[in-house]
Formats: C-alpha cells, structure tokens, sequence
C-alpha cells in the first residue's frame, strides 16, 4: 500500500501530462504580432543603412586613431579659458537643477493622487510633467535659444524644464507611496490641506525628495555639456568650437576636463545620497 501511494506521487514526466508544459506554453497572438512587428522595423532600418557594418568600423577605427594621434599630448595653453567654462556649465547645472528642484515640489504634490486637491489640477499637472520629461534637453534648449537668445540663460531653462520633469514625476510617486493613514489621521483631526503637506508628506518623503535632487544634479551637470553644443552656454560651445576648427588637442583637453568634473559631481552625489538613505537626511546634508 505505501509503495502505491509513493508511486501515485511520483511527478509526471515533461511532456506525458494533458497538453504542452508550462514553459514551452505558445505564444499569445499579440505576442507574435509584436515581435513580427519589430521584427519588421529591424529589417526595415536595415534596408535604410541604419545598421552596423564591419567595413565601415575598420574605417572608423582608422580615423579614430587619426584623431587620437593629433590630439596628444593635450594642449593646455587655453587652460585657464576651459576652465572658465567649465565653471559657467556646473553653474547652468546647479542653477537650473535648483529651481527645476524647487518648482517640482508643488508639481509633486499636484500631480500625486492623494494630494491633488482636483482631478483637474491632477490630469493637468500630469501631462504637464509628461511633456517636460519626454521632451530631450537638447531639444528644450534649441527652443530657449530660439526663445531667449544664445547663451547661458538659455542652457539653465532647458536644465530647469529637464528636472522638472524627472523630480516632479519620482516626487509625486514617492508622495503617493506614503500609508493612507499617515494622511486620513490628520485630515480627521481637522488638519488643512497646506498642513496635511507640511506636517506629512514632508516628513515622509524628505529622504526621497533629496536623494531624487542629488540625483537630478548629476544629470544636470552632463546636461550641461550637451546642451552647450547648441549655444546654450558653457564648455559645451568651447568644444564645439575646437572640434570645427580641428583643434583635436584642445579638444581632448576639453573632454578630459569635462570627465574629471562630471566624475566629480558623481561620486559626492553618490556619497550624499548614500548617507541621506542610511540615517537622518539632515546629517547626511551636513556632511
């Protein structure tokens, strides 16, 4: 009887049961037809050049080598003009990533489920944040340079619009991850709606807020740079100006340079955002 019972037990061998085993389960028909889809977009962007051909990186490879034989040694007799704006790029950065930070707090809170004070105001702050975000900062500061001129006022609006939509979107998800009681506690005690977001949602999220900002400060900084190839100001138009001219050694200067500051900005980014997640987020901005 035991031995019955042991081999009535026994697992089914793959394949012996009623219909295929899970993990070799059909795909679904939109499944296909996504993959036939891109399937179609990859041989299409094939047939258009967009591909990678052998021949042409060998030849790729040569005039990397060209260049990399005219721009060592790195010419450092414009040192003092590169590093000039290179400070003129991190203050476009810290500049736009402040009040890019400072405008995403209301946009947090609008565009937070559980804190918007409207469904209106909620859908539309939304889609405002969306159209910040999708929009790439090169594109944002061709439009203020457009708006506003060349130069570094353009660079730190189109910083300022590129945090608003990264900040204001991890804002109101950290706002709308908070416990439904922490917020239906205080408005039951009569709490208003201006108090509700100081006394909870602040003291919730605050971790959250400054490490998405150390966080937006990064990317600020390399936004910086790209958008400085546009005419947005800072070392971006010193390299774009190097490479035309073919000054391929004050290029080099200028990209090293860039590396060491954008490592920089990194690496103490990293360490504050580390030790504001660890402990008090207070101690970690003293430090």
């Amino acid at each position: 009887m035991k031995g019955t019972l042991l081999r009535s037990r026994r697992p089914a061998e793959p394949g012996l049961g009623k219909g295929e085993p899970s993990r070799f389960t059909r795909p679904s028909v939109f499944v296909s037809l996504v993959w036939l889809v891109v399937l179609a977009f990859v041989l299409h962007g094939w047939s258009q050049g967009v591909a990678l051909y052998p021949a042409d990186l060998i030849d790729g490879s040569a005039r990397l080598s060209t260049f990399l034989a005219d721009a060592f040694p790195p010419n450092i007799d414009r040192l003092g003009a590169i590093a000039s704006s290179l400070l003129v790029t991190f203050q476009i950065a810290l500049l736009g990533a402040i009040i890019g930070v400072i405008l995403s707090f209301p946009l947090g809170v609008f565009a937070a489920r559980n804190t918007s004070p409207h469904p209106l105001i909620y859908a539309v702050t939304r889609g405002f944040v969306s159209v910040c975000r999708t929009i790439p900062d090169l594109v944002w500061a061709l439009l203020f340079v457009v708006a506003v001129g060349l130069g570094p006022e353009a660079g730190v609006l189109a910083i300022t619009v590129d945090v608003m939509g990264l900040c204001g979107r991890f804002f109101a998800e950290a706002i709308e991850e908070i416990d439904k009681g922490v917020l239906d506690g205080l408005r039951a005690g009569g709490a208003p709606w201006w108090a509700v977001i100081v006394g909870g949602v602040l003291p919730t999220c605050l971790p959250s807020f400054i490490g998405t900002s150390l966080f937006a400060l990064e990317g600020a900084v390399r936004s910086a740079v790209t958008v400085g190839l546009v005419g947005a100001g800072g070392i971006g138009i010193e390299l774009s100006v190097a490479m035309s001219l073919l000054r391929y050694d004050e290029a080099l200067t200028i990209i090293l340079a860039i590396f060491v500051v954008v490592l920089t900005v990194e690496r103490v980014s990293s360490a504050l955002r580390r030790r504001v997640m660890e402990g008090d987020p207070m101690k970690g901005m003293a430090s």
